[in-house]
């Protein structure tokens, strides 16, 4: 009988153990799915700008339409990538990045075409708009950055003893990190103006 009773306190023990350490799973990988849809969210609000600075600046660039099919494309192309962010892959996280980067891209030809129209950069429109694209970007590497903490805390709780059996056994795995995208360790090379 009392055997009995302590294989039984054990199996309560193990069970209310790995109910603590998939409660704590779950609310990891929670925590990096909200994350996700930060990021998303922070990038859609950038492509929302998108279509009022080409429609401000097309008003003083007529003739610059190859560059703002160029940035309307971009967007269209970024804007198409969907990830389901309980199963994101570093394959999947690269070809989001590179949308994104080309957006980057094309938004930055953009932004130099404007230097040559004074009429444009002076106009408060344009110059809100500007502005609010400028938050959105600080506002995208902040929920970037977020992002990755929520990653690497689920990451590390996947692979660290106990909870990692916890985590193989209910089919929890790591998620992909955001990595630099090219060229990002050299400093930009500044035209010589003078």
């Amino acid at each position: 009988m009392k055997k009995g009773l302590i294989i039984i306190g054990i199996l309560v023990i193990v069970g209310l153990l790995i109910g603590s350490s998939y409660n704590s799973l779950v609310d990891l990988d929670e925590n990096v799915n909200a994350k996700w849809s930060n990021v998303e969210s922070s990038y859609q609000r950038r492509a929302d700008l998108i279509p009022n600075i080409v429609n401000t600046a097309q008003a003083y660039a007529k003739f610059e339409k190859e560059t703002f099919v160029e940035v309307t494309n971009a967007r269209s192309k970024a804007t198409s990538i969907q990830i389901d962010p309980s199963n994101i892959t570093p394959e999947q996280l690269q070809q989001f990045q590179q949308a994104q980067q080309g957006l980057s891209s094309a938004l930055s030809r953009l932004l130099a075409t404007f230097e040559r129209y004074p009429d444009l950069k002076a106009n408060e429109n344009f110059k809100e708009l500007i502005n609010e694209l400028e938050r959105t970007e600080n506002r995208i590497d902040v929920d970037r950055k977020r992002f990755i903490e929520s990653a690497k805390e689920l990451n590390a709780a996947v692979r660290r003893f106990p909870k990692n059996i916890t985590a193989s056994l209910f089919g929890f795995e790591k998620r992909a990190y955001f990595e630099s995208d090219e060229g990002a360790s050299k400093a930009p090379v500044v035209p010589n103006s003078i």
